[in-house]
């Protein structure tokens, strides 16, 4: 896969859901379309929850890496 180039990135370790995917929605809103998110976080339920909110909202989930712990998750405005 080739390496995914983000726009903008949030990080929040830290931070329980719903508050990682509240920032997300928040960014995501002054994003422009097709531009890409990526979010840091090491709650485990946070890729679970943006995956479904992007299903609801039309952006679009690239990708979910995971390592020791830490998550990075790649969103593209719709």
């Amino acid at each position: 896969m080739d390496k995914i180039i983000a726009d903008f990135e949030i990080d929040v370790r830290g931070q329980c859901c719903p508050y990682p995917l509240i920032r997300t929605k928040q960014t995501m809103d002054d994003l422009e379309s097709n531009e890409v998110l990526l979010v840091i976080a090491n709650d485990a339920i946070t890729p679970q929850n943006i995956a479904t909110w992007t299903k609801k909202t039309g952006n679009e989930l690239l990708a979910v890496e995971e390592k020791e712990g830490i998550f990075n998750i790649y969103v593209r405005k719709a």
